[in-house]
């Protein structure tokens, strides 16, 4: 029996998970995926919003500006990279200026600081790549960049450090409810629990309609995104904002807190929620836009794409409440400014169980620090040779293009990588420009090794992704030879 059980490991589940840990509760988190932050955390476009975007009157907007400034202490804690390099939000219409205007006061009203008006001269005096047709600019220094999927492998490094009980690849089937409590049926194992913190992102209606408190419908909304090689870094040092749509931000030219530029998404409203492919249209339209903004991008320095879904409510905003069965909690709709509010809307949820009378007694013991990977690539040639006098590991180069150990890779291992994503994600091996042409095997043979399981049975991103297939030998019969 857990006092609470979350269902979902993104960003939502985590930040869930590490904020509950501090208080004497009996903690468990459901992830279906092999790993946490697999689903829509992985394709976030890893964003900490300045503060002034979402509308009045919203949650998005209540939670927007006060989650961006707890993402610094986090990073330093949970030894994530993070950098504030601020955002220019770009007219090229005149119809457009009076947008930057308005945002601007609603930024102002809610305390955001640093919010400039940038004329042409300033904008290429920053921006020298960008375009001439520029003809203002909204300056947001307090935004900045994380990986959102790193963030994740930290928050639930450490809630487990403070008792969180993770059981990955785990979905959930059914949930009846017994009396005070629920049972959730999973294919590994059935799990009993007071409370049920529902964060299942994409799937979350569906685990709401097994209790009975669907009150809300969710459609996913597929981006597209397209990451630019390494040799294009600096072409633009700002995230660079269009005027939004509708329904999307627009495309963005993101400099990423690893250094390489990433562009993109789209915004399509879809009915598949396991649709991840990218399309010839998607890379036209994005490259399209960009131009527009950035002429010296081209597509020709694409050396990945991949696509990631939004979660959308009716409502467009974010459903944090509790439902119509007692006990049962609806964290849903998180789509942007998701991953900047993430951390507040921890600290919110658990005053809602706090005002519905859960005990919460925080712990003396509670660990707010984590150790964080070794970064061999950015250590200095002191600190490289001091590494690897210490561990031979650190002399051995796994992928080449970033720069990353053996030492690493046995790090991302011990600390739950179960697959080829899973390590690239902890420590970058394979995300550089051959894209795990030269490491893959690598890292197989590690995995393999570590798990004392057979080539076959790596995954890049859990079954069904399977890398290569167990051949047994063939005799040919006499008169095939």
């Amino acid at each position: 029996m857990y006092d609470v059980i979350i269902v979902g490991g993104g960003i939502i589940g985590c930040a869930l998970a590490r904020e509950l840990s501090r208080y004497n509760v009996r903690l468990a988190l459901l992830e279906k995926e092999v790993e946490v932050g697999f689903g829509t955390s992985k394709t976030n476009s890893g964003i900490i919003h300045a503060g002034h975007h979402s509308p009045p009157g919203t949650l998005k907007g209540q939670f927007e500006w006060s989650g961006n400034q707890l993402w610094g202490d986090l990073a330093k804690e949970l030894k994530f990279g993070f950098k504030h390099i601020g955002e220019l939000l770009i007219a090229q219409k005149r119809e457009d200026l009076q947008y930057l205007e308005n945002l601007k006061k609603q930024g102002d009203s809610r305390g955001v600081t640093g919010l400039e008006m940038w004329g042409p001269k300033r904008i290429q005096k920053e921006e020298p790549n960008l375009s001439h047709t520029i003809l203002k600019a909204l300056h947001a220094p307090t935004a900045a960049v994380i990986n959102p999927y790193e963030a994740c492998f930290g928050l639930i490094e450490c809630a487990k450090q403070n008792g969180l009980e993770l059981f990955c690849d785990h979905p959930v089937q059914s949930i009846k409810r017994e009396r005070d409590n629920f049972s959730i049926a999973t294919p590994r194992g059935s799990f009993r629990a007071r409370i049920i913190l529902n964060a299942a992102g994409l799937f979350a209606d569906h685990v709401a309609a097994m209790v009975g408190a669907k009150t809300f419908s969710i459609s996913p909304r597929k981006g597209e995104e397209y990451l630019l090689d390494r040799r294009l870094q600096g072409i633009v040092t700002h995230l660079i904002f269009p005027t939004p749509t509708a329904t999307s931000k627009g495309v963005l030219i993101i400099p990423t807190v690893d250094g390489p530029t990433m562009v993109g998404p789209t915004a399509e409203d879809i009915d598949d929620r396991e649709d991840l492919s990218t399309s010839y249209s998607g890379a036209a339209d994005v490259f399209a836009a960009v131009r527009k903004t950035c002429p010296a991008i081209s597509e020709r320095d694409t050396i990945t794409e991949f696509a990631g879904l939004r979660a959308v409510s009716e409502s467009n905003d974010f459903i944090i409440k509790r439902s119509p069965v007692k006990n049962f909690y609806n964290i849903a709709g998180i789509q942007s400014p998701g991953l900047t509010a993430a951390p507040v809307i921890a600290t919110y949820v658990i005053n809602m169980l706090r005002d519905n009378d859960l005990s919460l007694v925080k712990k003396q013991t509670w660990k707010a620090d984590i150790d964080g990977p070794p970064r061999f690539a950015a250590m200095s040639p002191k600190d490289r040779k001091a590494a690897i006098h210490k561990d031979s590991a650190f002399g051995q180069i796994v992928c080449r293009c970033e720069l990353v150990t053996e030492a690493e890779v046995l790090y991302a291992i011990k600390h739950g990588a179960r697959t080829l994503d899973g390590v690239k994600f902890r420590v970058r091996a394979g995300m550089g420009r051959c894209q795990g042409g030269f490491c893959t095997t690598r890292l197989m043979d590690l995995l393999a090794q570590a798990d004392e399981i057979p080539l076959s049975e790596i995954t890049k991103r859990g079954k069904g992704s399977e890398i290569c297939i167990q051949r047994h030998d063939i005799i040919p019969k006499k008169d095939d030879r």
